[in-house]
């Protein structure tokens, strides 16, 4: 019975130097030979082809004035929604219920003011604010140093 190779100290495995010995030659080889690694197709592609175009996000390609005019167009019919709502509310309804409708926010504007008339007048009537003044007072101005020594410190302060 034959024992495998055992490695030497300070030399590779064998197996491990055949596969880099075979991986040296392959890369040796494919650097000797210079295959092509790109092509690039001489034929011009066609200008137009069979395929429709497509639509591209965004706004479509415009003059400048065409956007602002779009724009203002945009903003002039949405503002047109809430009048034309109200017209058709108007044939819709009774006037007693419109009445109610259009003046329920003025009754609401009206409670709103009353009730900042009085947070107003609450404020006005607060009490006035109270100074109070102490007599004589003595600010003391002198420094104090302090040395603090030792590992269990011991603070003695100084005038």
């Amino acid at each position: 019975m034959q024992l495998p190779e055992q490695p030497v100290a300070g030399q590779p495995d064998p197996i491990v130097q055949q596969n880099a010995d075979r991986f040296l030659a392959a890369v040796d080889e494919a650097l000797l030979t210079r295959q092509a690694t790109s092509y690039r197709d001489p034929v011009e592609l066609p200008k137009v082809g069979p395929t429709p175009p497509v639509p591209q996000p965004g706004q479509p390609p415009m003059s400048q004035w065409a956007v602002n005019a779009s724009g203002v167009i945009k903003a002039v019919s949405v503002a047109s929604l809430p009048i034309g709502g109200a017209l058709w509310i108007v044939g819709q309804v009774e006037p007693l219920t419109l009445a109610i409708i259009f003046g329920s926010p003025a009754v609401a504007a009206l409670a709103v003011a009353r009730l900042v008339a009085k947070v107003k007048d609450a404020n006005q009537a607060t009490q006035p604010v109270v100074q109070n003044y102490y007599g004589n007072v003595h600010h003391d101005e002198r420094t104090v140093t302090s040395t603090t020594r030792g590992v269990i410190a011991n603070t003695r302060n100084h005038h």
